[in-house]
């Protein structure tokens, strides 16, 4: 292969002197492209440790569970810190060979029958892939090689941004002088130390920095990272690239998520005729042990249970909410808290609520086309499917009004068009407990009182289009826009 066309991985240091790089070559050595391959099946003290664990024979004295010194446990935690940086370290390897592999692809792989070449658009998604558009200024447009190609960064959730330590940086084989391109530096506040510098990478902020485009999952979440409030220490940075900054809404797969045709739930409906809707409910109020009750709300929840998607606030609320006659469903699996507050509150609430700890796919179909209501309290939601799920299912959704729930969820106003009603459901703000159970309450006497308007919200959230192609004809204009503009060069 032309030399242009090569990426060497360079040997690199290794990152303390007991524990060697896993790209040090003596463990390691270049193929034809110049990226490392694995000569052992495991190498460093991570693997070692596990080893010696696993190799006591049945003659050792039996290690003591709890007669353990204040040394030991010393040790014993130190041990378990550099398993976790080790693992880290891997982790972070792995997706820097899948960067570079990506690169190469193109030069040297067929693909769908023909070879790519230089000309082609490099789609990369969140911080696992961000080297790529690194790459290509550093390592690549420096000898001439993909100087027609672009790179567009997807970012589907600014709160994942793949920060390692500064020491990182020589094991990506990125040029010395391209370290200021991923250089991040935490604020003194949330340093571990008072000698801490707060030194780090960051290897979304390289993509943030070189990419020739930006693409968020909502329009909403493309304005949020530009804010102090959303934009986790990169606002500043995207604000300055706001000319190249989109926002697009994901879609769904309308086969899999289809109440006329779903596998998974009992009872089948459309927007057409609706009389299926009501034998979902039932069937879920009877496989849950909940009362079978047309004319109770019933109201559900799917997610994962961690801070993000503010099952806190669920928490706080529930005592009040479950004095109206309501019934709640929770499916979701995450902080081991929170799945114990749902287990406690199921004994408490045996007649109104039901939590089902972990993620079920028939269930989670079954709770989306039998429940009334679907609650979404995100904190910040770059996008969020639920609340698409839910609407394509007749189920009105009360969401948070952030990110891709605002974008995708219109607050309902009775009076419009002529009293014949407007929107798909409600949202609230600011995030708390008084304004979510506002939006919710206004949400269960609409569907108690107004009947005609109910299904009018119901259908008009049938009616959405939030299928691929409408996102596709979306991308391919941005695809379009990308090649209008010369590419990045460092």
């Amino acid at each position: 292969m032309d030399a242009a066309l090569r990426v060497c991985s360079s040997p690199v240091a290794p990152r303390c002197s007991a524990k060697p790089s896993p790209l040090d070559p003596s463990i390691c050595q270049p193929t034809a492209v110049g990226l490392p391959c694995w000569k052992r099946p495991a190498c460093g003290p991570l693997f070692t440790r596990r080893r010696c664990v696993a190799e006591r024979s049945k003659e050792d004295p039996p290690v003591p569970a709890l007669a353990e010194t204040e040394d030991e446990k010393t040790q014993s935690d130190e041990l378990e810190t550099r398993m976790v940086t080790d693992m880290e370290l891997l982790v972070t390897i792995r997706y820097t060979l899948l960067c570079y592999a990506a690169c190469e692809a193109p030069l040297v792989l067929t693909l769908g029958g023909y070879m790519y070449g230089q000309n082609c658009l490099f789609l990369v998604n969140d911080w696992h892939a961000s080297l790529v558009p690194v790459l290509l200024g550093a390592k690549y447009r420096p000898h001439g090689v993909y100087k027609d190609a672009r790179s567009i960064l997807v970012i589907h959730n600014l709160a994942h941004q793949g920060v390692e330590a500064a020491t990182t940086y020589q094991n990506l084989g990125l040029p010395p002088e391209w370290y200021g391109a991923l250089e991040w530096v935490f604020p003194p506040w949330a340093r571990t130390h008072a000698l801490d510098k707060g030194e780090a990478v960051n290897i979304l902020k390289g993509a943030i920095v070189t990419a020739d485009r930006i693409v968020t999952v909502s329009q909403g979440y493309s304005w949020e990272i530009t804010t102090v409030e959303g934009g986790h220490g990169l606002n500043e940075l995207l604000s300055s690239r706001k000319s190249v900054l989109n926002g697009i809404t994901n879609g769904i797969d309308v086969d899999d998520w289809d109440p006329a045709s779903d596998k998974y739930i009992p009872f089948h409906y459309s927007i057409d005729d609706l009389s299926g809707k009501a034998p979902c409910k039932a069937a879920l109020q009877k496989e849950l042990g909940l009362a079978i009750r047309p004319d109770c709300p019933l109201v559900g929840f799917i997610g994962r249970l961690d801070y993000q998607k503010g099952t806190d606030l669920i928490r706080l609320a529930l005592p009040e909410l479950l004095q109206d006659d309501i019934q709640f469903i929770m499916l979701g699996s995450g902080d081991p808290d929170t799945e114990d507050w749902m287990r406690s509150a199921e004994s408490t609430y045996r007649e109104k609520f039901r939590g089902w700890v972990g993620f079920n796919v028939p269930i989670s179909h079954r709770i989306t086309a039998g429940c009334d209501i679907f609650l979404m309290p995100s904190r910040f939601e770059p996008c969020g499917l639920n609340q698409l799920y839910a609407m394509r299912y007749g189920t009105v959704p009360v969401v948070h009004c952030t990110g891709g729930l605002r974008d995708t969820v219109e607050n309902f106003h009775p009076f419009a068009k002529e009293d014949s009603g407007q929107g798909t459901g409600w949202t609230f703000f600011p995030l708390s407990k008084d304004s979510m159970l506002g939006a919710l309450r206004f949400a269960i006497q609409t569907f108690r009182e107004h009947r005609s308007s109910w299904e009018g919200l119901m259908k008009r959230g049938m009616s959405r289009d939030f299928t691929w192609d409408s996102a596709a004809a979306q991308y391919e204009q941005i695809f379009e826009w990308a090649f209008m503009d010369p590419p990045y060069v460092g």
